[in-house]
């Protein structure tokens, strides 16, 4: 039997967070070994479920769990919980060794403390430790800010092509399928990168939007040349203040450098002729209620997803912002509902019990200058739960089960109802809410903590989604995060008109 091991080292992380990442944040998400981690993600729609739906289904090949470790996205990691995950990733390793090739799961958009280039660092470790002579393929999230050491050290890399991101599973498959041709035949894939000055703004990396259709369909086009594997167009995370951070291409060819070379500079060409469209278009909090006024008015039997990019939960921010609820207060008209992640709200609805009522503030506890004031209000505890549910569909992050703690959902008189978790939670799968027996079509509004990744949940029950820049640690204002290490001449911050790749 061919064993393929598999790797996974999965987080965002946002640096203009003040608050660190540590091994406690992978602990409660996921961090295992061995056989833990083909159980962690076999049969889901994760892209490592990709990876063991095709050798599973291969004869003659098997995987071995290695290593896997993700947290949500927060701030950096810390030293010392970057010394721990690569030092068990390596550990477990040299164990498994004797391999024959190695799938791989880095986010491409991590950053610890003494390591800038965190996917780049392990995806080295790794290497020092296989040696050239063996194959690696891997995945890359459609937010990666992909270096060269990344490629360096790998043989091929597969990007997500969505946004939200719901082909996880089939990046996964096709990393898969490349590893073990690549084990068949004995020919290594060819992968050139070509790193974009362009910082694709967040408010703009919808896919299936036309400026991001257009992108895709050219990506199409030269995949379909003979010889091209893959052609991924990696949008970047702008809250990683990283020199690599930005848009970049990488093409995959069968065995031939020139025809990857040639894929990834006429992709880099065609998007940089076009870099204008990803400018970020701000709405206020104003503008964005008044929008969903109007919108009501026409479609009064859905809601509208209200998106509040400041406080994007899946980009790293507390999840406890309250702009939109202030501002929905002040000139919206019926109930609103929303996520708050607030812990010390949920205890005191446990001390009152379900059927109680108490006054307090909810939300605008981590920092409320950036995120917005707590909202006060007189609160009915309505539910209390343990926060555990679970996703069938493809969703966001490929997701199937969640844990958000302890959970309270609570209605206050001013129209506001929240449902309260203990631990952050992004707004991934409606199950988020019906889990809570909240029937979100029974609100006028509903703010949705995130940019892209509620749309495939909320699209169906919303009328619209409204796309609102507020202030935080995921503004959609990029003009007024104070960077320090990006590259310079990076549209739309500096000129650079002249650039070819």
């Amino acid at each position: 039997m061919k064993r393929i091991g598999i790797l996974a080292l999965l987080h965002e992380s946002n640096t203009f967070l003040d608050e660190p990442t540590t091994s406690d944040h992978f602990r409660s998400n996921l961090l295992t070994e061995g056989a833990g981690v083909l159980e962690a993600f076999r049969g889901t729609q994760h892209e490592v479920g990709g990876f063991l739906n095709v050798i599973d289904g291969t004869p003659d090949f098997e995987a071995v769990g290695i290593f896997a470790a993700r947290a949500m996205p927060f701030g950096t990691i810390t030293e010392a919980c970057w010394a721990e995950l690569t030092e068990r990733l390596i550990h477990r390793l040299q164990q498994e060794l004797p391999l024959d090739g190695l799938l791989v799961a880095p986010h491409g958009a991590t950053v610890a403390c003494g390591a800038a280039d965190a996917d780049g660092d392990w995806l080295q470790q790794v290497r020092q430790i296989t040696g050239r002579g063996m194959p690696i393929v891997g995945t890359l999230d459609l937010h990666a800010n992909v270096s060269q050491q990344m490629v360096k050290n790998c043989n091929a890399l597969f990007g997500y092509r969505t946004n939200p991101h719901l082909d996880q599973f089939a990046r996964g498959q096709d990393a898969a399928r490349c590893l073990l041709n690549s084990i068949r035949t004995g020919l290594m894939p060819e992968m050139e990168l070509v790193q974009l000055p362009l910082c694709v703004n967040i408010e703009r990396q919808a896919t299936e939007e036309p400026h991001g259709r257009k992108l895709w369909d050219e990506a199409d086009r030269l995949q379909s040349r003979p010889g091209v594997i893959s052609v991924s167009c990696l949008y970047g995370f702008p809250y990683s203040d990283v020199e690599e951070m930005g848009a970049s291409v990488i093409a995959v060819a069968d065995g031939n450098r020139e025809t990857a070379r040639q894929a990834a500079a006429e992709m880099a060409t065609f998007w940089w002729a076009r870099r204008a469209e990803f400018d970020g278009q701000m709405i206020s909090v104003e503008e964005g209620i008044r929008r969903a006024l109007t919108i009501r008015g026409a479609s009064p039997d859905r809601p509208v997803g209200l998106l509040e990019m400041g406080d994007n939960v899946g980009g790293g921010s507390p999840g406890d912002g309250t702009w939109i609820a202030h501002g929905w207060k002040a000139l919206g008209c019926g109930p609103c509902l929303t996520v708050l992640a607030d812990p010390d709200l949920v205890k005191l609805a446990e001390k009152t019990g379900i059927g109680g009522v108490f006054t307090a503030e909810a939300g605008g506890k981590v920092d409320p200058e950036r995120h917005g004031p707590s909202y006060p209000d007189t609160w009915t505890v309505e539910r209390i739960t343990d926060g555990h549910f679970s996703e069938s569909e493809a969703r966001h992050g490929g997701y199937s089960v969640f844990f958000q703690g302890r959970t309270a959902v609570l209605r206050g008189v001013t129209g506001l109802t929240v449902i309260a978790t203990t631990l952050r939670m992004a707004p991934l799968s409606l199950q988020q809410v019906l889990s809570q027996e909240v029937d979100p079509q029974s609100f006028a509004a509903v703010i949705l903590k995130g940019v892209h990744a509620p749309v495939a949940a909320y699209a169906p029950v919303c009328s619209q989604l409204i796309r609102i820049n507020t202030r935080g640690a995921t503004t959609a204002d990029l003009h007024s995060l104070h960077f320090q290490h990006r590259r310079q001449a990076l549209h739309p911050f500096e000129n650079n008109d002249g650039w070819i790749p």
